[in-house]
């Protein structure tokens, strides 16, 4: 029974020091995720200056998941270089470490104060004030749960179990290391293992080297979440975390068989022998840095080599990370570039269409259809992108930001669906059978077309800028998309009257062409819609009030 309690004592300061730790990477990220990540982006012009990016940014974060997570996105956007990012890595290694070092500094004293201060902060306003009133509540609970883990690991002391386990990990060190690896696997962290390790090395019962073993287990499972996270990601991306776990792995191969001596080494500093697995963790991290480092280059080749580019598709999401997430302003400014994206697939779509219209030809016809599912897939990516949003704690006011982006995307795949399934198989079926206009007829629906593919990139300018002028003007011109398409229609039908034999030929691709234009052109206007709805200016209906006698 007295077990038992113990390890639900044990596991639960474990537990307390994750959610700690998430708490601080939130916070942070809702504080200064813009200026870290900005920061991140930017420092990585030279070697020192990305090795100090990758520490600093740790640090704040307590994660160096997080951090090789953003770095590994934005070399996948091309804002980093691959060298540079290994090395950025290198950093957030030895940043996870001081981090260790900094929790087993013995300030568990300040952990009611943080606690207070961070609640505090958190009934206050503003995103940056709650922010950092959630990472000093999270520092707080790190520190409390290394004082829980130090009561919780007490009575191992005395336990006859813990010492025959203990001494069977002594004599075999790649289990000890697999075992430790493991569990860093699983909790998603080398810091919460490592502290572990920490308050079980309090109790005097590991020996030097099977602690230098344990931390080297640590720092090889807190590489392989980053890996898993961006399995899904593009080449580039996962290349850097690829080459983080490699260089973690091949360092851990080279420490694991003098780790007795390593162990033996640091114990001989005047440094406290209980803190001797975050001077191990420390120490590790600080030798992997100098000898990896001028290997960065050959990591990068290597893991190219490893991870080739896979063909292009030209659908793949280019802005939407998932990092950004707890920062919404960012999230929704990548969502806005990616359906910008989307807009300019629609409007390459309609260029295509004209032209095939205008040379009878059915070439440019071909890539229709592989625009139209790109298309579907970018705008289904960036519906469930920013229905995570809210997951991350988004306020009311940025969901109704995501939802004008995302009834966007929407309207932009109703267009993709009216061109493959409408306007390509008119103009195929008007290129297919050799059949012919009037005159008259082709410059109407050819100056429709035109107005068109203008409407669109305008209500691209008006996605982005939100400017009431333009949305003023895009209004007026749905008005005349609604005459226009209206005349066209009525003089096709004179002409049909008076008998002229294309217009008889074309009768109903003429006037089946004229309506999915206008429907086009719906979609295309409502982008104004909530612009001008925010500003009293949009009726609930065009239908005239009128008064029964």
């Amino acid at each position: 029974m007295q077990s038992t309690i113990v390890m639900i004592n044990l596991a639960g300061a474990v537990a307390l020091l994750l959610f700690g730790l998430a708490q601080v990477k939130q916070g942070v990220s809702r504080a200064f995720g813009a200026q870290l990540r900005t920061g991140l982006a930017a420092g990585t012009n030279g070697s020192w200056r990305s090795f100090l990016s990758g520490l600093t940014a740790t640090i704040a974060l307590q994660s160096s998941t997080a951090t090789a997570l953003m770095v590994s996105s934005f070399v996948e956007r091309g804002l980093v270089r691959p060298r540079m990012a290994q090395i950025v890595l290198l950093g957030a290694n030895v940043g996870t470490a001081v981090t260790a070092w900094i929790v087993a500094a013995g300030i568990v004293w300040l952990s009611p104060l943080l606690v207070l201060s961070g609640v505090v902060l958190q009934r206050g306003r503003g995103t940056a004030r709650q922010g950092a009133g959630a990472a000093l509540t999270g520092i707080g609970l790190m520190l409390l749960s290394l004082h829980l883990m130090g009561a919780a690991t007490e009575p191992l002391r005395a336990s006859p179990a813990l010492a025959a386990f203990i001494g069977l990990l002594d004599d075999a060190w790649p289990v000890a290391l697999i075992i430790a690896a493991t569990l860093a696997f699983v909790a998603s962290s080398s810091l919460a293992i490592v502290v572990l390790v920490l308050s079980i090395a309090g109790t005097g019962v590991l020996s030097p080297g099977l602690v230098v073993a344990l931390v080297l287990g640590a720092n090889l499972g807190g590489a392989i979440p980053p890996v898993v996270a961006s399995l899904g990601a593009g080449a580039a991306a996962r290349r850097v975390v690829l080459g983080n776990l490699a260089v973690r792995a091949a360092g851990c191969l080279l420490a694991l068989p003098i780790a007795d001596q390593a162990g033996a080494l640091l114990a001989l500093l005047p440094l406290p022998q209980d803190k001797l697995p975050v001077d191990a963790h420390l120490a590790f991290n600080l030798a992997l840095a100098a000898l990896a480092w001028p290997f960065a280059g050959l990591v990068s080749d290597a893991m190219r080599r490893l991870v080739p580019d896979g063909p292009k598709t030209g659908t793949v999401p280019k802005f939407l990370d998932p990092t950004e997430l707890s920062t919404p302003l960012v999230a929704l400014t990548s969502a806005t570039r990616e359906v910008l994206g989307v807009g300019d697939l629609i409007e390459r779509m309609l260029v295509q269409v004209l032209d095939a219209f205008r040379r009878r030809d059915l070439s440019p016809l071909q890539d229709i259809p592989t625009l139209e599912r790109g298309v579907d897939s970018l705008q289904q990516e960036v519906k469930l992108y920013l229905s995570k949003l809210g997951q991350e704690g988004g306020s009311a006011e940025d969901g109704a930001k995501a939802m004008v982006i995302v009834d966007y995307a929407i309207n932009l795949e109703h267009i993709g669906d009216i061109i493959e399934k409408g306007l390509l198989e008119q103009v195929s079926k008007i290129v297919t059978n050799g059949l012919r206009f009037s005159d008259a007829g082709y410059r109407e629906l050819d100056k429709l077309f035109e107005l068109t593919i203008e409407n669109l990139r305008i209500a691209q300018t008006i996605f982005v800028t939100r400017d009431m002028t333009l949305a003023r003007r895009l209004m007026s011109i749905k008005v005349e998309v609604r005459v226009l398409e209206r005349q066209s229609a009525e003089r096709h039908l004179q002409r049909l009257r008076e008998g002229h034999a294309a217009s008889l030929q074309t009768s109903s691709l003429h006037l089946d062409i004229l309506r999915d234009l206008k429907r086009i052109n719906a979609h295309i206007v409502s982008v104004a819609h909530p612009i001008m709805d925010e500003k009293g200016l949009l009726a609930e209906s065009r239908v005239l009030d009128f008064a029964t006698e």
